[in-house]
């Protein structure tokens, strides 16, 4: 069976670099912008991608960050060190949104991309149609050292697949749960650091959380109750300092839920599209 999703790639200057973004998508209707998390890519989002629930009213694309899946590394990669920004990380999502002419879409990601989603909530929110905050809160900080994901003595995709396994549910069932602990073990080298530099060290959220507006563009944030990263009580600290944000506590999901187990976090997805929709 061929699946119905489309792969193709998109050239964008993004700060001043051009960078060649592949993204994936299917479906029609409203857009919803997909966002990974860190040290992964697009494949995160298959199931939705291929749920003809979702993509008979949506069209659902999801894209590679730069250095991350089929998006390469800009030229010259090889002379850098990937730290990734709050303003890089927001530059990015405009430039493709605006490259693919998406009208005012749902922004939905999940943990890093859940972050940046509060983020362009508080800053452009007038670009897009609502954002579904996935295991997401306004600052987390890091409970290892990351300087571990990047070592000549270490590998870096296994040790990162060690440290996420923990953060995925133990109801979750074994292949999607191996497929996701497979993503990290393929991230390039020094990625997932520097995501999670971003995640981790980057700027704050708590600061503009007042200055979101949900009168004007719906806030929906959604957690599992499995994770140890952005717990249920980071959650719903959150969503409490935004008025009018909604909140979905998901019962027996960690913190990949579109990826670990799908099944389960699908009525919470369909649930959250119809609050930010409504």
């Amino acid at each position: 069976m061929i699946e119905p999703i489309t792969g193709r790639y998109l050239a964008v200057e993004i700060e001043g670099t051009p960078q060649r973004i592949y993204f994936e998508e299917a479906g029609t209707g409203q857009p919803i912008l997909c966002l990974h998390t860190a040290g992964a890519d697009t494949r995160q989002w298959r199931f939705a991608l291929n749920d003809t629930d979702v993509t008979m009213r949506h069209r659902v694309i999801a894209f590679d960050m730069p250095w991350h899946g089929k998006s390469l590394p800009p030229d010259g990669f090889e002379t850098q060190e990937y730290l990734l920004t709050t303003d890089t990380y927001i530059a990015t999502v405009r430039a493709v949104a605006r490259a693919l002419g998406l009208d005012h879409p749902i922004l939905a990601g999940c943990s890093m991309g859940g972050r940046i989603a509060l983020q362009l909530a508080a800053r452009h929110a007038d670009e897009f149609a609502g954002f579904i905050a996935i295991e997401a809160s306004d600052f987390q900080p890091a409970w290892y050292d990351i300087d571990w994901f990047h070592r000549p003595d270490a590998h870096g995709g296994e040790m990162g697949a060690a440290l996420v396994s923990a953060n995925i549910a133990p109801q979750a069932p074994e292949s999607t749960r191996w497929s996701t602990q497979w993503m990290f073990m393929q991230s390039g080298p020094g990625v997932f650091r520097g995501d999670l530099s971003f995640y981790t060290r980057d700027e704050s959220l708590t600061a503009r959380l007042a200055d979101i507006d949900t009168g004007q563009t719906p806030v929906h944030i959604m957690c599992g109750v499995y994770d140890l990263t952005c717990t249920p009580e980071d959650a719903r600290r959150t969503a409490d300092a935004i008025p009018g944000a909604t909140l979905a506590i998901m019962e027996n999901l960690g913190h990949f839920p579109m990826s670990e187990h799908p099944v389960a976090f699908k009525p919470y997805f369909m649930e959250a599209l119809d609050k930010v929709t409504a």
